[in-house]
């Protein structure tokens, strides 16, 4: 397994990663630039290969992370099977947040299903960050939309077919669906490969 750790210390590095959470957050809050510029400073980025697992199941969260480049997958283990809960990829917060909120372990594995580039926080920098005002403010915002995404998918889940859910992603993140290997893809989705990919093949008819 590939992980490689580099410190937030040059300033082409810092003002990289500050552009990047600015630009992938101001559509939820418009926060001013330093705090973005304190946020990069107190992590580090990391480097890892395809299927690292960045938490066990039935272990605590020890980071917060924001993805530079990549995507990853929040998983759960269920009747011998890994279920994917949800997939994640760049310029977007990622973690167990249940595990990382309550300081306590969860059945829940995260990994990197491609190889990913990383800023990771460590809980104790996130919560100290969460300790001061525009901090605090940026915690909850990043609590809050994922809470709301994680809603509207159970939403989704329940209302849509997959073949429907499947078309929104084909519409508004084509990327995911070119790059997301099938097997994880399928479960987000709530069928089987098989049934995936029939359904694709129906729908390029």
């Amino acid at each position: 397994m590939k992980k490689n750790t580099h410190p937030v210390d040059t300033k082409a590095l810092l003002s990289e990663l500050t552009m990047r959470l600015k630009t992938a957050f101001d559509p939820f809050f418009n926060a001013p630039i330093e705090t973005w510029q304190d946020f990069a400073a107190a992590g580090s980025v990391i480097t890892v290969s395809k299927n690292t697992v960045l938490k066990e199941a039935g272990t605590r969260e020890k980071y917060f992370y924001f993805i530079l480049e990549g995507s990853a997958a929040i998983l759960l283990e269920k009747e011998d099977q890994l279920v994917c809960l949800d997939l994640v990829m760049e310029n977007s917060f990622f973690a167990d947040y249940m595990s990382l909120l309550q300081g306590a372990p969860s059945p829940l594995q995260t990994r990197c299903i491609e190889a990913s580039r990383l800023l990771r926080m460590s809980r104790e920098e996130y919560m100290q960050l969460g300790s001061t005002e525009m901090g605090m403010i940026l915690t909850r915002a990043a609590a809050e939309s994922s809470y709301m995404a994680k809603q509207q998918q159970q939403i989704d889940l329940l209302t849509k077919t997959a073949e429907q859910r499947y078309l929104e992603l084909l519409q508004f993140q084509p990327a995911l669906i070119q790059r997301i290997p099938q097997k994880w893809l399928a479960s987000f989705l709530g069928v089987t490969p098989q049934s995936l990919s029939r359904m694709r093949r129906q729908l390029a008819e």
